[in-house]
């Protein structure tokens, strides 16, 4: 949810508890993240580490993410680039038994974006379920909900979550939730109606099908332009010994089809499927992570072919550990080597006129160097070889060169 300026109250608010705070450190109590293999990717937003105020319910934490690169796109670059990529700040309480609050609001680009990730309340009724409502991460794939920097090894987020799909996406929402396990196996589950998509996936400045257009328009946090709710929902499963696999929708009407009461135009929707897996190696400790999703929009039949009615995109990051030990007085702290592969295609199909394939795709291969002095803290080293090509699949553009950063929760 984008703000205007109300940096007054999150800044104020923020100046509250650390002055709080700084009363008396001793009732502070660093809240680690847990650590057990009984989580699934919908654990993510309350899997974090956090400082508990002593004998209240609040806890507050967070993350930072600052970054150095030089790209080079077909021998033209903009030189050196620092940027101060996003500050997140998490505020949660128990309010009650079985009754909670989580809040996410992140400062992106210097502060040039203010945006309220994740607020909702959870009351729990049986761990099988639960009721969330306010605003929510629509759990489509799994990078949506588990995206916080110091969880990944590369500077970048992935191409597929955040250029095809609209990640990190929220919405103001309702739904259920839940999960259960026995032995090695655990289960799990969300269903949200929440706000929708717009005409914007199709009227934008990239003029091409875009989702995350819709991010633009602060609005859908007020009212749905279909006056339909948007509906996601994920059923996870994981085995301690192979990993969890999760299977997700998306999918609503996005345009307005009629005002007043009368019929405008026919109903247009927007579908997307997502399959996402992660696992960890035995023994040599490979973690793989991969997310693939596939979409589908209505497009009017008056649009060119340069808005498409099908896309497909994802990628899988191999980390590999090749060495854990104490290193300059860190215990435990460990050097990861590690490569993302990408791939995007905005436009699926053929030319109606020549039967020719229809560009606009996407190939990118990211190697990396990771050094986690602890594991709430990584120094990536980050080389990216990116190929893309136009709609007329003209021999692609090129784009390679360097990324250094840092991302550390606090």
């Amino acid at each position: 949810m984008r703000l205007k300026p109300t940096y007054i109250f999150l800044f104020t608010l923020l100046f509250n508890l650390t002055s709080f705070a700084q009363i008396d450190p001793s009732l502070l109590k660093r809240i680690p993240k847990d650590t057990v293999k009984n989580i699934l990717n919908m654990d993510a937003l309350y899997n974090r580490p956090a400082l508990n105020i002593n004998k209240t319910p609040i806890s507050i934490g967070g993350y930072v993410e600052m970054n150095w690169q030089k790209l080079t796109t077909d021998g033209v670059s903009e030189g050196h680039q620092f940027q101060a990529r996003r500050l997140s700040v998490f505020i949660s309480s128990a309010i009650s038994k079985r009754v909670k609050f989580l809040s996410e609001i992140e400062f992106e680009d210097g502060g040039k974006e203010i945006a309220i990730e994740f607020a909702s309340v959870d009351v729990e009724f049986d761990p099988l379920v639960n009721l969330r409502a306010g605003i929510i991460l629509n759990p489509i794939g799994s990078f949506n909900q588990n995206h916080d920097g110091p969880k990944w090894e590369f500077t970048d987020r992935p191409i597929s979550s955040t250029q095809m799909l609209p990640d990190t996406f929220s919405n103001a929402g309702v739904g259920l939730f839940g999960k259960k396990y026995t032995k090695n196996w655990m289960f799990g589950y969300e269903a949200y109606l929440s706000g929708s998509f717009d005409n914007s996936i199709i009227e934008n400045t990239q003029n091409k099908t875009f989702l995350p257009a819709v991010k633009n328009n602060p609005e859908r946090f007020e009212e749905i332009n279909s006056g339909e709710p948007l509906f996601t929902g994920k059923i996870a499963l994981r085995n301690s010994k192979i990993g969890e696999l999760g299977i997700s929708y998306m999918g609503g009407i996005y345009n307005k089809f009629q005002d007043d009461g009368i019929v405008i135009d026919q109903k247009r929707r927007v579908a997307v499927f997502a399959l996402d897996f992660n696992t960890t190696l035995p023994k040599i400790k490979t973690f793989i992570t991969t997310e693939f999703a596939w979409i589908y929009v209505d497009v009017p039949q008056t649009y060119s072919q340069q808005f498409g009615n099908k896309q497909r995109g994802g990628f899988i990051d191999i980390v590999q550990p090749i060495l854990t030990k104490t290193i300059l007085g860190w215990e435990k702290a460990t050097l990861n080597i590690a490569c993302r592969l990408e791939y995007v295609d905005w436009n699926v199909g053929k030319f109606k006129e020549t039967g020719g394939n229809i560009g606009e795709d996407l190939w990118s291969i990211m190697p990396a160097i990771s050094f986690r002095p602890t594991s709430q803290t990584v120094i990536r080293l980050n080389y990216r070889y990116l190929k893309q090509r136009d709609i007329f699949s003209n021999p692609p553009s090129i784009t390679d060169g360097f990324n250094m950063g840092i991302s550390t929760y606090f």
